[in-house]
């Protein structure tokens, strides 16, 4: 149950991941075509890019929390015996949920004072753009509070933070063989 909902949460990440950066790229790519070739341009182009970009940067950060991807220092935690290496995975991740608290406090009274402000080009109320912090840190909270509950059930091996680029390849390849295996 919890991977398939893994798995469709997956998709929609990259869909919107996607969405987000192909809707920024033609936005600005057509609107450069109509200035240099037609002299002409959209008004609301520039501010839809930017919306874009922010709601781009947010999912990515979603991203790469889920393939632990984020910078870290991992050198002392990795010293540590294995037990001390779970507290600590628990405390850190316990700071990041308080974190992460944060901007979902900040973002929600953000986009509560925004909703009756309008962008000027595109008149979009200002929330949208300030609706994905919202999005992202509830997201966020999600795959921490279940990395924890792995952690806290021993299911986890391992108790990293951060992961290198061959370990995140190495588990996409493990996950995909699993995905053939199970259909």
């Amino acid at each position: 149950m919890f991977s398939k909902i893994s798995s469709f949460s997956n998709k929609v990440l990259n869909i919107a991941i996607a969405f987000s950066l192909a809707a920024m790229s033609l936005s600005v790519f057509g609107n450069v075509v109509l200035r240099y070739v037609f002299n002409s341009g959209l008004t609301w182009s520039e501010e839809m890019s930017r919306y874009f970009f922010v709601w781009l940067v947010f999912l990515g950060a979603i991203a790469a929390l889920k393939d632990k991807m984020h910078l870290g220092v991992d050198i002392v935690v990795n010293a540590l015996p294995k037990g001390l290496q779970k507290v600590a995975f628990i405390i850190s991740n316990a700071i990041v949920l308080y974190l992460l608290w944060l901007v979902l406090e900040g973002s929600w009274k953000m986009t509560i004072l925004n909703m009756n402000s309008t962008g000027p080009a595109t008149g979009m109320p200002l929330s949208y753009l300030y609706g994905i912090g919202i999005v992202s840190s509830i997201w966020m909270m999600a795959l921490i509070i279940a990395s924890l509950f792995k952690a806290i059930k021993g299911k986890s091996e391992r108790f990293t933070i951060i992961q290198s680029s061959e370990d995140v390849l190495l588990e996409v390849n493990h996950n995909q063989e699993e995905e053939i295996i199970a259909k």
